[in-house]
């Protein structure tokens, strides 16, 4: 089992607003259906009740909840107390930690990879990704490798692949 990162922000580090990403980008959730396609996800209850209703539970995945209300229960998730408790569940799946802020900062320090969109634009947000240490974490991959995509709706973005390595 590994474990992963996947996330979208902005240069400034924005990844949320008032509870949804505050851009559309259909390329990156395109990315992310690939890549957590097959694995165990990791998510909040913020996060899990801010998925559109059709796509909760997000398809071909283990989807895994962590809460910290004991009585929660949705159709299609699973609830999770404590990373262990999570570990535990994933019978040796790779598991993705897909958000939000407080998932991800529980988590980080377990994680292997992280794969990052970067979206192209100064927007107000009240979320923000984690900060990665430099000394700790290294981006393997960019694509396009030193520039940008252009969606459809003229927005750029890139595909950073950053993966942790043992500081010097």
């Amino acid at each position: 089992m590994s474990i992963g990162a996947i996330w979208a922000q902005t240069p400034g580090a924005v990844i949320g607003r008032d509870g949804a990403m505050p851009w559309r980008l259909p390329e990156d959730l395109r990315r992310f259906a690939s890549i957590t396609a097959g694995h165990a996800v990791v998510m909040g209850r913020r996060t899990w009740d801010s998925l559109p209703s059709g796509f909760r539970p997000l398809p071909g995945r283990l989807n895994l909840v962590q809460t910290r209300q004991t009585d929660w229960s949705a159709p299609g998730a699973k609830a999770v107390f404590t990373v262990d408790d999570a570990v535990a569940r994933v019978g040796g799946r790779d598991l993705w930690v897909i958000g939000g802020r407080a998932v991800f900062d529980l988590w980080l320090e377990r994680a292997v990879r992280v794969e990052m969109t970067v979206v192209d634009l100064e927007v107000p947000g009240d979320t923000f990704a984690p900060t990665l240490d430099p000394s700790m974490w290294q981006v393997v991959s960019s694509d396009p490798p030193g520039g940008w995509h252009t969606a459809a709706n003229g927005t750029r973005y890139r595909f950073d692949s950053l993966r942790r390595h043992d500081p010097v």
